[in-house]
């Protein structure tokens, strides 16, 4: 074998840094591409961000104006004007109160917003007020600190005594505590706002309501009686529940009316719910009879070279200062270009989806066609994987809500007639027949699969018990009501 050395030409596929950043920035959501912008801004001086026109040719020009007049003679004159050029409005300094003549157009309020309350500090805030002594305080705090997010009592009674006994000795206190402490203690939180905290189960909490109603409340005796009776009341056996109760089926009702009026979960309505708002990336609307589709303006960042900083670079200029201004020229002009074709990607594809999907947005989620990412990448001459990068954690308004671009891609399922119906209209159907559906009979799956075959729509039983439970449906026996 002989060794040697010698050139070949070859083509190779590689990825420049332009297009790895065209690639990650593809991907970004409008608020990842926010900060992502914002660190760019900040990292390289030849690029900026086109503000909106500020106040200073408005103050420069007022200036001018003011420049022409000659106040000097106004104010020697025999005769004043009724209005003198002032350098201030009488709204700059008084505001207007709303009096009988006119109001404000918007009235103005001191921000007293306060802090989210959560059920601990809620429930320590009433403690403080009542005249326990230090072990029931201290029982009372250790009962709080095992409620869960509904204000239930998440540990058994023994725990709760086990832990304050030993708080106890840890602080070199020789008294015993019971369970029976501990039930008293229980007893009064459960008494506090909101009333039915710091209950161990679903019916203890409801009973608990119903003792703090008015003892004349109408039906309070037999709705009492069916807590007593919890399991057979939740497992919706009701032929059971009145021979064993005594009452008819009117006093069962009406009793059931008031159990509704009641709150579960008592500690739900201290939940720390932070909303999750999503600004969408592209605006349906029709117009003209015509869907149309853009970029939300709000979120379309508008960057440019810095022009100072760009025209002092010298072509023959070599030194380290010269280059680095050539080095940070190259890097905002290729960030701006990338932000164009990932908007010009968005739009186009967005687009295409809009195409697919007039049905849905005429007639809602029934009307959606299946739709793959294959079918998008095809028609607007791009790989798959470009198509799932745009259509991640970007959103679309249109007139029926906001939508993750996801949403409008499902899978599909064969008709009667040898066309393809969408797994999200299927559901839709699903969903409209149940809502229809008699409350004594309600349908099956079963039922349910027979009247989609009807509709021209084959699926398998199995098929719609998955899709019913993907809606968080319950089952045709447990939407029973025989009353």
């Amino acid at each position: 074998m002989r060794l040697s050395v010698g050139l070949k030409v070859a083509n190779s596929l590689s990825l420049t840094p332009q297009l790895q950043q065209a690639i990650r920035l593809l991907q970004l959501s409008s608020l990842e591409l926010e900060q992502e912008i914002q660190v760019q801004l900040e990292s390289n001086p030849l690029l900026e961000k086109v503000e909106e026109q500020t106040t200073v040719e408005s103050l420069s020009n007022l200036e001018k104006e003011t420049e022409n007049k000659d106040l000097t003679n106004e104010l020697n004159a025999d005769h004043l004007p009724d209005d003198l050029p002032v350098d201030t409005d009488w709204d700059d300094v008084y505001t207007h109160q709303p009096t009988s003549l006119g109001s404000a157009d918007f009235e103005e309020r001191e921000d007293n917003r306060q802090g989210h309350l959560g059920l601990s500090e809620h429930m320590l805030e009433q403690i403080n007020l009542l005249n326990f002594s230090q072990i029931d305080k201290l029982i009372a705090y250790c009962l709080i600190d095992s409620l869960d997010e509904k204000g239930f009592l998440d540990v058994e009674i023994s725990e709760i005594t086990a832990s304050v006994q030993h708080l106890l000795q840890s602080m070199d206190y020789e008294d015993e505590v019971e369970d029976d402490e501990i039930l008293a203690v229980l007893k009064c939180i459960q008494r506090l706002d909101p009333v039915g905290v710091g209950s161990r189960n679903l019916a203890e909490c409801l009973a608990v309501q119903l003792d703090l109603l008015p003892s004349n409340t109408v039906n309070r005796r037999e709705a009492l009686l069916l807590l007593q009776h919890y399991e057979l009341l939740i497992n919706n056996e009701l032929s059971k529940l009145i021979k064993q109760t005594g009452l008819n089926t009117e006093q069962l009702k009406a009793a059931l009316e008031l159990l509704k009026t009641l709150k579960p979960h008592p500690g739900l309505d201290f939940e720390n719910k932070e909303s999750d708002y999503q600004i969408p990336d592209v605006v349906v609307a029709k117009k003209n009879e015509i869907w149309q589709v853009q970029l939300n303006p709000d979120i379309v960042p508008k960057l440019r070279v810095n022009s100072f900083y760009a025209n002092m670079i010298r072509r023959a200029d070599q030194s380290d200062d010269n280059q680095y201004l050539r080095n940070q020229m190259l890097e905002a002009k290729n960030f701006i270009k990338s932000i164009d074709e990932r908007h010009k990607t968005l739009l186009k594809v967005a687009s295409c989806i809009v195409e697919h999907q007039k049905a849905f947005l005429e007639i809602g989620a029934e009307g959606m066609r299946p739709l793959v990412l294959r079918d998008i990448a095809e028609e607007v001459e791009l790989h798959e994987s470009t198509v799932s990068r745009v259509t991640t954690n970007k959103y679309m308004l249109t007139p029926r809500g906001l939508f993750e671009l996801k949403y409008f891609f499902s899978s599909h399922v064969g008709t009667t007639t040898g066309g393809e119906a969408s797994s999200t209209a299927i559901r839709a159907k699903i969903k409209k027949l149940i809502s229809e559906e008699n409350i004594r009979k309600p349908l099956s799956d079963n039922a349910i699969a027979n009247l989609l075959k009807e509709e021209g729509i084959d699926v398998a039983r199995r098929t719609v018990a998955k899709y019913r439970e993907s809606l968080n449906i319950p089952s045709s026996s447990e939407r029973k009501v025989l009353i």
